[in-house]
């Protein structure tokens, strides 16, 4: 642990040596800054499902926190995740979502501590909506958003980045409880400007070896998106022969500055093991749709009303439906 910590302090030490290395008639004296991070998203709902409805009010989320940058090349950041994770009589539960140390010099990014994972931000920035819907990899659970461990991301040029990372695994919720560590590369490809391809990878274990893969691909003109994803995760949570995956497909139209519609599709699927007479994740299978309309008055709030709907795979439960306007307030 010791020679660990060491040896991290001889990179940042080395870093910081190559960024001050400028001619010094080009330098400005940079003053440090910081800038609080805070970030509500809420919700008013109808939910139908087998001719019943409810109607009520959420606040699903808050992320509260501050982001300091000591130098043109070091910051740092701590971010608090307030949810509902829905245990017993608690109705929001802090955690920390990011605790971060972050290094960026030129083409080169390196973040250590609890740090974003690499396996789906490309994906989740181009569906554009987090307020209202996870991306399909953090709503389905084949990654955590958030964990601890290290990350490196350099792009070679305006076509090519690469990212690696090593993380706990656990996620951002828990703390390590055995001996495994993921690994995860990334490469994000940008053929054309309006084009944007990503393929990722990580893995997780040993004996029983949980591999997941993912791949997207982005079209973006001036008023039109459309995005594309396919993931697979092969024995999850290290249990052999359980496999689950899907795609997610998803649309943004530009009517003005201030308006927009949006469509999104995720089917999510998984296998019959070996020797079960059962599809494993069966009463967790189905399809996802929403679709609506974003208004943004001013900078820093977005409004959406939309629909959202479940099919279950299990045709012996009931269609979910429900007619939802989100916000989210962004300081």
């Amino acid at each position: 642990m010791k020679k660990s910590v060491l040896a991290l302090t001889l990179l940042f030490a080395v870093l910081q040596a190559i960024s001050q290395d400028k001619p010094a008639e080009q330098e400005e004296p940079f003053k440090p800054y910081g800038k609080p991070i805070i970030t509500v998203f809420a919700n008013g709902h109808t939910i139908f499902q087998d001719g019943n409805s409810n109607s009520g009010f959420q606040l699903t989320r808050g992320y509260l926190g501050y982001e300091y940058n000591f130098s043109e090349n070091f910051s740092g950041k701590v971010v608090f995740d307030i949810g509902n994770v829905g245990l017993n009589n608690y109705q929001m539960i802090s955690f920390v979502k990011f605790a971060m140390v972050s290094y960026k010099h030129k083409n080169l990014s390196i973040n250590f501590g609890l740090i974003p994972t690499i396996d789906f931000g490309v994906q989740e920035k181009f569906w554009g909506y987090r307020y209202i819907e996870k991306s399909y990899m953090d709503r389905f659970g084949l990654s955590p958003s958030a964990d601890l461990g290290a990350s490196v991301s350099y792009e070679f040029n305006d076509i090519v980045s690469v990212d690696f990372g090593v993380f706990n695994g656990e996620g951002y919720k828990l703390q390590q409880f055995d001996n495994f560590v993921k690994t995860a590369l990334g490469v994000t490809v940008n053929p054309i400007k309006q084009i944007t391809v990503r393929l990722v990878a990580d893995v997780m274990g040993k004996d029983s070896t949980q591999i997941t893969y993912g791949g997207f691909i982005g079209y973006k003109i001036e008023k039109f998106s459309v995005g594309g994803e396919y993931n697979y995760q092969q024995d999850h949570f290290m249990r052999p022969d359980h496999n689950y995956y899907g795609p997610s497909v998803y649309s943004t139209y530009i009517i003005s500055k201030k308006f927009k519609i949006f469509a999104r599709y995720d089917n999510l699927q998984s296998n019959k093991p070996e020797g079960d007479d059962e599809v494993w994740n069966f009463t967790k299978d189905g399809q996802f749709i929403t679709a609506g309309f974003e208004y943004a008055p001013i900078k820093g709030i977005k409004m959406s009303p939309n629909y959202q709907g479940w099919i279950p795979t299990d045709n012996s439960e009931a269609v979910t439906t429900g007619l939802f306007f989100n916000i989210e307030v962004k300081l």
